[in-house]
C-alpha cells in the first residue's frame, strides 16, 4: 500500500496523459525540491526511466506514478488531486505535513 493516495480525478488524468502515443511508456514523477516561496516545492514531471531510489506509488497493469526516497518523507500521508478550475487545471497536493503553503499551492514549509 502506498503512503501517498491519489484521487480518482488524478488517476484518470494520468491515464489520459499516458493514452497519447508519445507518452505510452511514461509515468508521473512527483518530487520535492528546495526552493519556492515557502521553502520546498512540488515538482511534477513525466519520466520513462526509474532508478534504484524510486518508489512506485500507483500501478494498475502499468506504472503510473513514482517518487524518490528523498521526497517520500515530505509527501507521506498526502493526497494528490487533479483540479479543474475556471482558469487552470493542475495537480493539488493535500499535504498534512505542510505547516505553511504559498498562495499558488506549489510550495510549502514543514
Amino acid at each position: 500500500m502506498s503512503q501517498i493516495s491519489f484521487s480518482e480525478s488524478a488517476i484518470n488524468h494520468i491515464k489520459n496523459v499516458k493514452s497519447k502515443p508519445q507518452n505510452k511508456n511514461k509515468f508521473l514523477r512527483i518530487s520535492v525540491s528546495g526552493g519556492g516561496c515557502s521553502g520546498f516545492q512540488y515538482i511534477f514531471s513525466l519520466d520513462e526511466k526509474t532508478n534504484n531510489e524510486d518508489i512506485n506509488l500507483i500501478e494498475n497493469k502499468e506504472l503510473l506514478a513514482v517518487t524518490d526516497k528523498t521526497s517520500l518523507p515530505f509527501l507521506t500521508g498526502s493526497n494528490i488531486d487533479y483540479v479543474k478550475d475556471l482558469g487552470a487545471c493542475y495537480f493539488k497536493v493535500n499535504n498534512p505535513n505542510a505547516t505553511n503553503n504559498c498562495g499558488c499551492g506549489s510550495s510549502f514549509s514543514i
